[in-house]
């Protein structure tokens, strides 16, 4: 076994390279419709997508979320969302391999139809159970009842890349009862029956090597880090330590 140590900032990328490669997503940029719908481990999975059809063009991720979680010092409004989001210009919408101008999850679920995919991030994972929850603050349920919507009604397939250091404990469905029960107070709750996709499954998908969480966090640059162990051939062991190097210098995302 070969240890690795993760910042969020380079697990996100690690996740970003792993959907770029997955399999689903190679396909449907051949035929179909791909959303990726606004949020910071997305920006990051929509560059390594867009770059790999060479279509990166203006796309930005430092603004490609609708609401986001700050420390307590920064200002955001009672949904996670921050005072000024007049830099948020749509989710990423690629069409038959082709880049769409400014599309949204809004405007695109309607036309979505089976083999299509939707690549929605999350807030919390259950790694037991390999489940994810999206916080809402909207009133109608935000893009995570529009992606349901698809994923449910027509069999759009659902992906949600979240980094390891969103791990909870304990059944989601029952933590979402008492987040959205009546009473209860700030954001709601929902879990989300999609394919989860974390840097465990990137490090599977790129090497062949097998990972597992070992110990967490950190300070001075390293909080909410994860450490992982990951064994496997010799070949792949070396494959995941020479794939993930240049990743761990990865900048932390700041606005």
């Amino acid at each position: 076994m070969i240890q690795v140590m993760l910042t969020p900032a380079a697990g996100k990328r690690l996740i970003g390279k792993g959907m770029a490669a997955h399999p689903a997503i190679q396909t449907v940029l051949q035929k179909g419709t791909l959303v990726i719908v606004a949020g910071t481990t997305n920006g990051y999975v929509a560059e390594e997508i867009l770059a790999s059809i060479g279509q990166t063009g203006n796309f930005s991720r430092r603004r490609f979320f609708r609401g986001i979680t700050l420390p307590p010092t920064r200002p955001t409004t009672d949904q996670g969302r921050l005072p000024d989001e007049s830099g948020f210009k749509g989710d990423v919408v690629i069409k038959d391999g082709v880049l769409q101008q400014n599309r949204t999850i809004e405007d695109t679920v309607a036309s979505l139809v089976e083999g299509d995919v939707i690549v929605k991030g999350a807030n919390t994972l259950d790694m037991e159970h390999r489940q994810a929850a999206v916080l809402i603050g909207n009133p109608t349920g935000g893009t995570v009842f529009l992606s349901l919507q698809a994923a449910v009604g027509k069999r759009v397939r659902l992906i949600m890349p979240v980094g390891l250091e969103k791990r909870v404990t304990g059944d989601l469905n029952e933590i979402a009862r008492k987040v959205n029960a009546p009473g209860s107070k700030g954001l709601r709750l929902m879990p989300a029956p999609g394919e989860v996709f974390t840097e465990i499954d990137a490090i599977h998908l790129l090497t062949g090597a097998t990972a597992e969480l070992i110990a967490a966090g950190g300070v001075s640059g390293a909080e909410g880090c994860v450490w992982l162990g990951i064994s496997g051939t010799t070949a792949t062991e070396e494959k995941a330590e020479s794939f993930i190097r240049p990743l761990v210098g990865e900048a932390i995302f700041n606005l």
